[in-house]
């Protein structure tokens, strides 16, 4: 198993599949391919179950399973985020690969406002995207950013833990949901007692984690979390909806004075095949964006002030993004449409685009990401 989760990792495997009956399966630039022949049988997969699970209170009950999350190393090839599951009465268990190396902003290729989005003092910021968008590479290359520009502590609550940091300039103290805090409020809860300067949540699954995320935020903390949801608006508004309706208005509120940024993300296959690249729109909360918060009826609105406020603040919409990334070959035309927040909309100013000269390229370009200085050099 060894060899064939080194071979995984060499052809940049994302994921690992390992089920009774099937064969060891892969997720290589996002699509799910067999790395072997020969099928697992029930008691090779029990027995790399009982090697995987950390707790020795978990293996004893290995027969009794039905989810268990996880993580696990192996020296010299990697780190693994781990979960076992239980389907058709037999176990299965998928496979996360985390690099041992954190990775930085440049590596991920995000875009440069990041940097300044992460050395914010206090407030909320929020990642997020569907599973396996990138999420958690995000937030472990900003709690980086932070470890190596401020000396601060950095409380992480993850399940399990993913990345691990070294302490540079900050202390980075990292807690796993189960085995160091019994669960995420808990655990919340206690980093407030810790002398924290920045929390991070692995993620806000309900009312009282986001209510205390809220806390942690206007008490002087920056809280990094993460939300499955597609885009800024969308996040906004899942947030409230997740209050009874007369919590509503004062959670907008308090989420229109603790926000600073919202970064959603989507994975796309590259162009050439070499791998994926993440498109991401990114909300920096202006006053008007928090105006348009606290404001149901403007809610709509924020798409609009994040195009407009490239050029000023750093932030981008999904499509501006995409256009780019097509601009620069890194992805087909076909892909970004696909991708696209109103996709009839993005072809149709691609499709303008294509009919203009190549200065004239430059210019509508430069008018969709909101900045009149972009050029194919700039």
């Amino acid at each position: 198993m060894t060899e064939i989760f080194k071979a995984a990792i060499q052809r940049g495997a994302s994921d690992i599949h390992l089920k009774a009956g099937d064969v060891v399966r892969a997720r290589i630039h996002g699509q799910l391919v067999p790395l072997t022949q020969q099928r697992l049988s029930q008691e090779q997969v029990r027995a790399l179950a009982l090697k995987l699970i950390p707790r020795e209170s978990d293996r004893e009950r290995i027969d009794d399973l039905t989810d268990l999350d996880c993580s696990w190393g192996l020296s010299g090839l990697g780190r693994f985020r781990v979960n076992i599951l239980r389907q058709r009465g037999t176990l299965m268990i998928v496979m996360r690969v985390i690099p041992f190396d954190v990775p930085n902003f440049e590596e991920l290729r995000l875009p440069s406002v990041l940097e300044t989005i992460s050395e914010h003092d206090r407030g909320l910021i929020l990642v997020t995207g569907v599973t396996g968008s990138g999420k958690s590479s995000t937030m472990a290359a900003m709690v980086q950013h932070i470890n190596q520009q401020a000396s601060k502590h950095v409380v992480t609550l993850e399940n399990p833990i993913e990345f691990l940091h070294r302490d540079r300039k900050s202390s980075i103290t990292q807690r796993d949901v189960g085995t160091d805090t019994m669960n995420f409020n808990d655990g919340l809860r206690a980093a407030l007692r810790q002398d924290p300067d920045v929390i991070l949540i692995g993620e806000m699954r309900d009312t009282e984690t986001i209510d205390i995320a809220l806390k942690a935020a206007e008490t002087g903390h920056l809280v990094i979390s993460t939300v499955h949801t597609q885009d800024a608006v969308q996040t906004i508004s899942r947030l409230i909806a997740v209050f009874d309706r007369s919590e509503q208005e004062m959670v907008r509120i308090r989420l229109s004075e603790t926000l600073q940024a919202i970064i959603s993300q989507r994975l796309l296959p590259m162009a050439d095949r070499s791998g994926r690249v993440v498109a991401c729109e990114v909300m920096v909360v202006t006053g008007t964006i928090r105006d348009c918060i606290r404001d149901p009826e403007r809610v709509p609105e924020i798409s609009d002030l994040i195009a407009e406020g490239r050029e000023h603040y750093g932030s981008q919409t999904f499509d501006q993004h995409l256009a780019e990334l097509v601009h620069r070959e890194m992805v087909t035309f076909e892909v970004a449409k696909a991708a696209a927040t109103n996709p009839s909309d993005f072809e149709l100013k691609m499709k303008f685009l294509g009919e203009r000269s190549p200065e004239g390229k430059d210019d509508m370009m430069g008018h969709m990401y909101g900045d009149p200085g972009f050029s194919r050099d700039g």
